[in-house]
């Protein structure tokens, strides 16, 4: 059992798996930091003063015998928040993503069989597919 266990581990997706999560959590941490520690500070310029996050619109407040006040609320402020650090965040994953990862050198140009519309090189004279002469 613990050789199949070894070749499940070794022959199977479960390594590149288990490192794609590891590496999708530390690229998590340092988006967040970068979000955080960088770009917020400067969007807490532009966007107003106060505790905007914690803003809400309250439907009822209920006081019960012992003097505990509870609120029943629709936490807008909170679904703002959220929603400009998911556009913060995701602008900063593209950004990541479009510095490391180019896109692959575009392939001879092509064209379709007059014939059959089979895809083939644009200098070729006899199409592959039909046998037909594409001049």
């Amino acid at each position: 059992m613990l050789q199949e266990f070894k070749t499940f581990l070794t022959k199977s997706n479960a390594l590149a798996l288990a490192i794609g999560v590891i590496i999708g959590a530390a690229t998590g941490k340092v988006v967040s930091g970068v979000v955080d520690d960088l770009l917020m500070p400067v969007i807490g310029l532009i966007l107003p003063s106060g505790d905007w996050r914690e803003a809400k619109l309250v439907m009822r407040t209920v006081t019960d015998a012992k003097g505990k006040v509870t609120e029943s609320a629709i936490s807008y402020g909170h679904l703002i928040g959220t929603i400009v650090d998911f556009i913060f965040i995701a602008l900063v994953v593209f950004l990541i993503m479009k510095a490391l990862i180019k896109p692959p050198p575009a392939g001879p140009p092509t064209r379709s069989c007059p014939e059959c519309l089979e895809t083939i090189p644009a200098e070729a004279r006899k199409c592959k597919a039909c046998g037909s002469s594409v001049v």
